[in-house]
């Protein structure tokens, strides 16, 4: 293929604009880097495009999984329902918050968190269910939502491939007692490193706000205000876990470009299952109805033996075309540390388990152009010894 090394195509890479550029700087210029005023901007604009009743800026999807989790009073030892497809934040902060992951397994087809296998792991220590939007793919909110008001479970919504999501006219975040959002740079919104939290009441937003900054009682930006200093005074062991008005300029004007980015990755989507239909690959399943899928991640299943080559032979082969790939994942049963630690073993997760042995995840970016996505296409055939399609 035409690309050279130094042509090597990111996975992931974000589309970043000169509107986030003068935005940083203007935030560079007044010295005011830390959480301020853009932070709060930031925050109202999210919260007024999720229709969410409170948005919280915290420094990672992670931190808001786990500030959710204390929020909810989450004790030692209770049960936290989660998927085994997922990345390792989502079990790392329940055991940070102290409590006990438990996986279900998914449905094959969606590669959602399957309701049936999460009501079978409800006991009576169960506390709380993290479902995963997975890939941009809202889960079965009616289903979850009626076992968490039969079992009184808190029901926190990740919601790191999630932002544009909805499920039955409603956005993803916003059924749950908390919806945690990623702005990772290979998210579908970027401020580098970043979070949000939506809550429906306002005192779970307040006391996250507390904890996001050490337990403080006053914003450090309202300590520092015009006014004259605020004394401060430290009500809970808290964390840091807030966000810079240096990531929120960036994440203003991302967001102002939500829809244009998702309409562009929904060509690119289209553009990939035209090329892959007929092709020996499995692709994802089409977006079930009254639904918009985030289209955050364009996962395809390399099975050995009816590609005739390994999934990670087809890594590598595709970094050889300088094209970068991801692994979107590996379940969690497959790592070592919860091997130890929890007892999971691959084959008490199948779907989980055979999915994450096959899937790859190709670029998929409003950053990317036609010719961009055309060169993913060509090496994927290559890789494959695919006919070519035209386009």
């Amino acid at each position: 293929m035409s690309r050279s090394q130094d042509q090597f195509l990111v996975f992931g890479s974000p589309a970043i604009e000169e509107a986030e550029m003068q935005e940083v700087m203007a935030s560079l210029k007044t010295g005011w880097l830390g959480t301020g005023p853009k932070v709060m901007r930031f925050e109202q604009d999210f919260c007024t495009y999720k229709r969410g009743k409170h948005a919280i800026a915290v420094n990672s999807c992670t931190a808001a999984l786990h500030l959710s989790m204390l929020a909810a009073y989450l004790n030692p030892g209770d049960e936290v329902i989660t998927t085994p497809l997922t990345f390792c934040a989502t079990v790392n902060a329940i055991i940070h918050a102290g409590g006990v992951p438990v996986l279900a397994d998914i449905d094959p087809v969606t590669m959602n968190i399957d309701p049936a296998q999460v009501e079978a792991k409800i006991t009576e220590r169960t506390k709380a269910l993290i479902p995963v939007h997975f890939a941009g793919r809202p889960c079965d909110m009616d289903a979850l939502c009626d076992l968490a008001q039969r079992y009184d479970l808190v029901l926190i919504e990740d919601c790191a491939h999630a932002i544009e999501t909805e499920y039955k006219g409603r956005k993803a975040g916003t059924f749950g007692n908390f919806g945690c959002f990623s702005f990772y740079v290979t998210k579908n919104i970027t401020t580098g490193e970043g979070g949000m939290i939506l809550t429906q009441t306002q005192e779970d937003a307040d006391r996250i706000k507390v904890l996001a900054l050490h337990g403080m009682s006053q914003d450090a930006w309202k300590r520092f205000s015009d006014d004259g200093y605020n004394h401060y005074q430290v009500v809970e062991a808290g964390f840091k876990y807030n966000m810079m008005d240096i990531q929120a300029a960036i994440g203003i004007h991302q967001l102002q470009r939500v829809t244009p980015y998702w309409q562009r990755r929904q060509q690119i989507w289209q553009r990939y299952n035209e090329a892959f239909a007929d092709g020996p690959l499995g692709i994802p399943a089409p977006p079930e109805p009254d639904t918009v899928h985030g289209y955050h991640l364009y996962t395809l299943l390399i099975d050995e033996e009816q590609t005739g080559v390994s999934r990670d032979q087809f890594l590598v082969d595709m970094h050889r075309q300088h094209i970068g790939t991801g692994v979107h994942y590996l379940s969690l049963p497959e790592h070592p540390y919860y091997q130890q630690r929890f007892g999971w073993q691959p084959q008490d997760y199948p779907y989980a388990a055979q999915i994450g042995r096959q899937t790859v995840s190709i670029p998929l970016s409003a950053k990317l152009t036609d010719s961009d996505v055309e060169d993913v296409i060509t090496a994927v055939r290559h890789c494959l010894k695919m006919s070519a399609v035209a386009a």
